[in-house]
């Protein structure tokens, strides 16, 4: 059973978050409040559950949440701030959008920056140690897996809607065929090759 809280006495949020590694598409993050004490021995890191559990617990977790939201960064902004800065952002983005006030921020990772003054903890695969975080995980990796097929739709060559913007070999045998979508992270090494080489297909 993963932990109910790290900060005792303190409205805690949990946030992670989805997509850093893509090679497209907005980077996700959320922040899940949870009641004192909460309970779900379901809850677990995304990355442990189907696509199909991790929907049906999006459900409990938005049911259940004190507050919970999700917050995006863009390929652009990506590109110009670079992805930890962006992950972080998102964060931020997630937070600012709570409809209860945290007292405390818990985040997924070793990486992220003060939160308007709050007291925070970074925890090194903390989605498989704390409900708030794991929480967070589903939420963002669920909300980023449908905005990835809806731009698989746009651009079916791409396999997103199995890949969700990870570099696999077809998604890369794609870039180097067809090019480059407005939703390609320009700052990536998008062909593997060590080289930043945006003039595909020439």
């Amino acid at each position: 059973m993963l932990e109910s809280h790290y900060y005792d006495g303190l409205v805690e949020a949990g946030c992670d978050e989805a997509g850093r590694g893509c090679l497209a598409g907005s980077v996700y993050a959320a922040a899940v409040i949870l009641p004192p004490d909460y309970q779900n021995a379901e809850l677990n890191d995304s990355k442990q559950l189907t696509d199909r559990r991790r929907h049906l617990l999006r459900d409990v977790i938005e049911r259940d949440a004190v507050a919970w939201a999700v917050g995006i960064v863009t390929p652009e902004e990506i590109d110009r701030i670079n992805i930890l800065n962006a992950s972080i952002l998102a964060m931020h983005r997630a937070l600012d959008q709570l409809k209860v006030c945290p007292e405390a921020v818990i985040v997924d990772g070793n990486r992220f920056k003060r939160y308007r003054e709050l007291p925070y903890t970074t925890i090194v695969k903390g989605d498989g140690k704390y409900l708030s975080i794991a929480a967070a995980s589903i939420l963002a990796k669920t909300y980023r897996d449908d905005y990835m097929d809806e731009q698989a739709l746009l651009y079916p060559l791409y396999d997103w809607r199995s890949n969700k913007g990870y570099p696999t070999k077809r998604h890369r045998e794609a870039i180097r065929q067809y090019g480059i979508t407005p939703l390609h992270r320009k700052s990536y090494n998008l062909l593997g090759d060590g080289q930043l080489e945006l003039n595909f297909g020439e």
